[in-house]
Order: C-alpha cells, then structure tokens, then sequence
C-alpha cells in the first residue's frame, strides 16, 4: 500500500500550497470524483455531517486509492475519536474549539505514541494491517499524523500563544464561522472576525506553523492569502453538489421555455 501520510504531513509542514474540501456525504464517490480532479486533501467532516466510523473507513480507503490526504474534523477533541480515524488510516485530525493550552496538549497526546497516550494495534490500515514490527509502527504514525488546531472561539484569541507553543500541534485552521456567530455577526466582512484572522496568522506565522482556512470563493482566498494562509478548503461535496444542479437546472429551463 502506498503510504500517503508522511506525504500529506510533509506538505503541509513544508507549507506548500494545498487545496482541499469538507465532505459532507457518507459515501465514497465524491471523494473518488475530487480525487480524480488533482484535489491535494480532503476533509471528512463528522462534526457537522451525519458520517459515523465505516463511512470515514471507507472514504479514507477511497483517499489511499487516489494518493489524496484524508483528514478528519472530528466531533471533539475525545482521545477515542482520535484513535478511531487514525487508525483507519486519517492523515490527520481538525479539532474544533482548541482553546487552551491543555486541550491542545490533550489532543496531541492522545494522536502520539511515543510522547503521548495513544492505544496501540498495529493490525489497522494505519498500521498496514500488522506488516510493521512495533517500533517501525511507533515511528511511522508518530511521524505522520498531522494534529490541527481549530481557532475559533474568541476566548482562545487570549491563549493563542500557549497554544501555538505545544509540541505536535502542526497547523491551526481560522474558523471564521464560529467566530462571526460568537461575536454576533452575521456577514463575512466583520471587522471583529478580520481582526481576529490577523492575529491568529501573525501568531501562527511568529513561530513558523502553517495556517489552514477556508475559504468562499476566488475573491475571498486572495484576501486570505497575503496572511500566509498555505493550504485551502475550497468548499465541501453539498456545496459543490448545490451548485452545480443550480446552474444546470437554470441553463436547461431558460432553453426549453424560451
């Protein structure tokens, strides 16, 4: 099997540019479809997506069969959530609301073997089914699982720097959603939520630790880009579904009844 974790890790660690997009449905083809297309990762959403284990198994397998990075947003930061999408073989965990230094400490340690707490079995995807002896294991998925930090709550604006200072927390993603509701905004140029990506991107970037968004559309990650934002959510499966049966829906009615 290849090996597509180390790979994802690297990149994004690197900060090469990445682009990617949540999936929403339970089901392997979207990700086949975008993975066809040259997407660099995808992200299995099972925070806010009716997608339970065997979904995430099988849409992470369809990854490893394009060579595209799997990653989870899971639904907390649950050391047994942790363990369940890495050893299907995620290449990295989304963990939301990351507010404090010891919940970042928490996550990191409950996706590390050697300097955490992770429960071992090597007979997973993750461990290529037990062709690994323990130690090679132990550094494999050590090295290759990428821990991102979810920003946004406004009261981890006050703890970014602990946050950023944790061991094996690799990335943070500015969550500019959570951070319009809890501000009681409600349009996507509040200078609050503006204010509150700088600082995220300064604080990030001041210690070298690459910045995930997403973002709504062209016009949108151009204004994101210049705060060292390196790798891209483009939009999720639903999203591209919607639209895409808008526009031909429109096309063919205006043609049929003209």
């Amino acid at each position: 099997m290849t090996d597509q974790k180390q790979i994802f890790r690297e990149k994004l660690m690197q900060k090469q540019l990445l682009f990617g997009s949540f999936m929403k449905i339970a089901h392997t083809m979207p990700v086949e479809i975008l993975g066809s297309l040259g997407y660099d990762f995808v992200v299995v959403d099972e925070e806010h997506a009716p997608i339970n284990r065997e979904s995430t198994d099988r849409m992470l397998l369809a990854c490893k069969a394009h060579g595209m990075g799997g990653l989870v947003r899971l639904q907390n930061g649950d050391p047994s959530t942790i363990l369940s999408v890495i050893d299907c073989g995620a290449d990295g965990v989304l963990v939301p609301h990351v507010d404090s230094a010891e919940k970042a400490r928490r996550i990191v340690s409950a996706a590390r073997y050697r300097s955490g707490t992770r429960g071992y079995s090597a007979t997973t995807r993750a461990g290529d089914f037990g062709s690994r002896t323990i130690a090679a294991h132990l550094e494999q998925q050590d090295g290759s699982i990428a821990v991102i930090a979810m920003i946004e709550d406004p009261d981890a604006l006050n703890q970014l720097d602990d946050i950023l200072a944790v061991d094996g927390i690799d990335a943070v993603f500015i969550g500019r959603g959570d951070l319009t509701v809890a501000y009681r905004e409600t349009g996507g140029d509040s200078v609050l939520v503006k204010a509150a990506s700088q600082k995220i991107a300064e604080a990030a970037r001041a210690v070298g630790k690459p910045v995930c968004v997403m973002t709504g559309g062209v016009a949108d990650a151009g204004d994101l880009a210049p705060l060292g934002a390196t790798a891209f959510i483009v939009s999720s499966d639903q999203t591209f579904l919607r639209k895409a049966a808008a526009s031909a829906l429109s096309a063919v009615r205006e043609t049929v009844t003209r």
